[in-house]
């Protein structure tokens, strides 16, 4: 999906589909952009069944079939999320989103953010419950520290 700002990624997508990779829980949704049905409702799965098709200028991806086990916002099996990804400027997406379950809500509801790319690395979302676990965290790399440290050190020197 170059066309908006997605490289290809061999490893996670092919030929008429392609991969969205969130940053929370990493797990790749694959989006099949060639024309087929989604799957028997039968089938479900965390994530849900995706498909995308092109309305203009802006991808629209329509995911169903959501498992049990979704549960978002006290959602049901008829859970239906719209996206839609316009390119605003080389490094804008807008990204829109539109949540539907009749059986959850009594209308669908709607919204919309920006999506900016960066050139710096992306970190690996972690809990850390009530950051409990960033003191021994930050104390463990600022060991690593003081070994490069010292290891860095001429012989004979003091190390302070």
């Amino acid at each position: 999906m170059n066309d908006i700002g997605y490289a290809q990624r061999p490893e996670v997508s092919q030929p008429g589909e392609f991969a969205v990779i969130p940053e929370m829980m990493p797990a790749a949704r694959v989006v099949a952009l060639d024309g087929r049905p989604h799957m028997s409702a039968a089938l479900r799965s965390l994530h849900g069944d995706s498909r995308g098709r092109w309305e203009g200028d802006t991808m629209v991806v329509e995911t169903t079939n959501f498992g049990e086990r979704t549960a978002f916002r006290g959602s049901s099996e008829h859970l239906k999320v719209t996206e839609r990804f316009t390119l605003v400027d080389a490094n804008t997406i807008r990204y829109q989103f539109t949540v539907e379950d009749p059986h959850t809500w009594d209308r669908s509801w709607s919204g919309e953010y920006p999506i900016t790319r960066i050139s710096e690395p992306i970190y690996e979302y972690a809990c850390h419950e009530g950051n409990y676990g960033m003191p021994n965290i930050l104390k463990a790399q600022r060991a690593v520290e003081e070994q490069q440290r010292k290891a860095a050190a001429p012989p004979n020197s003091s190390t302070r």
